[in-house]
């Protein structure tokens, strides 16, 4: 059974889905692949993960580090959970790149080359957006694009956790805008 709740923060309204192994979605209301995994039957109910997920949330848009992370059930296929690994271990306040991922996991795996696009689809199809942080990913070329949230939403994110945001840019065409 999956349950959820809201969350008002300060750049909109987020669902929060959770099961009993852990948090399985935090959307923005509106983004791109809303609610994709959320069960049809569910029941909005206060449990406790998310008084948990809630005071990470406080402490994170307060522009603090928060010093823990609540249980989380990411679902995805193998490859998508390599990403989101990857995704959990880019520090706060730092950033990193879909080709920099990509070649991550072709080291990892033995390949000599991965696809950064590939990257990009598992990063934008990221379920629990903020704490497995998938705006911390821009393009070599410090393109921000590819957040289902938006972009300034990445944009806000990013300067929130003290980001120098000069080299980054919106691009007039792309993913995500």
């Amino acid at each position: 059974m999956q349950y959820i709740s809201r969350y008002q923060s300060p750049i909109g309204g987020i669902l929060l889905a959770a099961d009993s192994t852990g948090l399985t979605g935090l959307w923005f209301e509106g983004q791109k692949y809303f609610a994709r995994c959320l069960d049809r039957e569910h029941e909005e109910k206060e449990i406790p993960l998310f008084e948990n997920v809630k005071g990470w949330l406080d402490l994170y848009f307060s522009g603090k580090n928060p010093d823990f992370t609540p249980p989380l059930h990411a679902a995805g296929t193998e490859f998508q959970n390599e990403v989101w690994e990857i995704l959990s271990a880019i520090p706060y306040g730092q950033t990193t790149t879909y080709g920099e991922i990509a070649r991550r996991l072709a080291v990892k795996k033995g390949l000599p080359h991965m696809s950064a696009q590939a990257v990009g689809g598992a990063v934008g199809h990221n379920e629990i957006s903020i704490i497995i942080p998938c705006h911390r990913v821009v393009g070599s070329d410090g393109s921000l694009t590819g957040y289902a949230g938006g972009v300034d939403k990445k944009r806000f994110l990013l300067a929130l956790e003290g980001v120098d945001m000069k080299g980054f840019f919106v691009p007039e065409k792309g993913t995500a805008l």
